[in-house]
């Protein structure tokens, strides 16, 4: 009696599949350059419909990487209790990993919170675990940034670098997503209108609030009161019951993320107000937290997994090529309307 066996897709499977040659299909996968993008692309779409999964140990043989890198998020010690609950941190991952996962590359995640962790995260890429690391870093003093970027590894940031720096970098147009916040709430006719900001060591949270005061500026709003967040729902209760008790007479709101929004707009109801009616707002991300919000929330798009993926290309392209130029990609958000503004 004959046993059917299962048998694992093959190069000449994708080949098949992608309509190219195995030589090409195995130039994709090794990551080695001079393939036409469009080419790479199908060739990643093959991988995954037909569940190709490499050989790890063979391909470092012939290439002398390990098929991994490294996330590393780095920063205050009051953002790793967010790092499993916070819908962008889930974003950031699920972008890297969607790209990463068809070329066979594994993801190693790391938290670098004080002094002691970031010289373990130094040392592990220096002794070449991993091929190179995608770094979030949380606020403008941390010290990691600059750190890898004199150890040597390949290095792509999310966000722009608080200090200039020789590092590729991927990052969104914060101020003119603030900008795209104020105009909004000045074309629905408010008139008094606040913001509660991110911390403000946090660059891109400096982005927002800049961007929407000089949005605010242009528009007539000499003054715009101001409250700040740490970017949970928690500190958005917090910000608005000030707000509210200081400035009891807002129409308007833009909040720095979501989840502070998602906070704001349960303080408001709390104390009668109509949200649209009475008071609209804005957020910022387009997370899970704006489609929990009742009334959905009204908010700018920061499109994190869009962003992961670009950092994912880049760090693969800096590992295959060391001497590559830095470059940074700047993606420019969208403003998604929904009930709330």
């Amino acid at each position: 009696m004959r046993e059917d066996r299962l048998v694992s897709p093959t190069l000449e499977d994708v080949a098949r599949a992608a309509g190219v040659s195995r030589a090409t299909v195995s130039r994709v996968i090794n990551g080695i350059r001079n393939v036409d993008p469009e080419i790479q692309e199908t060739v990643r779409q093959a991988v995954a419909a037909v569940g190709y999964v490499p050989n790890r140990a063979a391909r470092s043989l012939v290439t002398g990487k390990t098929g991994s890198i490294a996330l590393v998020v780095s920063g205050a010690g009051h953002f790793f209790a967010r790092v499993f609950t916070d819908p962008f941190f889930g974003r950031v991952v699920s972008g890297i990993s969607g790209h990463l996962r068809p070329l066979g590359v594994h993801l190693v995640l790391m938290l670098a919170e004080a002094a002691d962790a970031r010289a373990q995260v130094i040392d592990y890429l220096r002794q070449g675990h991993v091929d190179g690391a995608i770094l979030v870093s949380t606020h403008a003093e941390d010290p990691l940034p600059a750190q890898l970027v004199e150890s040597g590894p390949p290095v792509v940031l999310f966000a722009r670098p608080a200090q200039p720096l020789r590092i590729s970098y991927v990052d969104v147009a914060h101020s003119a997503g603030a900008r795209l916040a104020a105009d909004h709430l000045i074309a629905r006719g408010c008139e008094r209108v606040a913001t509660i900001s991110g911390p403000l060591d946090v660059p891109a949270s400096l982005e927002r609030l800049s961007g929407f005061r000089e949005a605010m500026a242009r528009h007539g709003h000499a003054y715009i009161p101001s409250v700040e967040g740490n970017f949970t729902q928690e500190s958005g209760e917090q910000a608005m019951e000030r707000l509210l008790a200081d400035h009891p007479g807002i129409d308007g709101l833009f909040a720095g993320n979501d989840l502070m929004a998602q906070g704001a707009l349960l303080v408001a109801q709390s104390h009668g107000l109509r949200v649209p009616h009475d008071l609209a707002v804005v957020g910022f991300d387009d997370s899970s937290a704006a489609l929990a919000c009742r009334p959905p929330l009204t908010t700018v798009r920061h499109p994190v997994e869009d962003m992961s993926a670009e950092m994912s290309r880049l760090l693969l392209a800096h590992i295959e090529d060391p001497d590559r130029r830095v470059t940074s990609v700047i993606f420019e958000p969208d403003l998604v309307i929904r009930q709330s503004a």
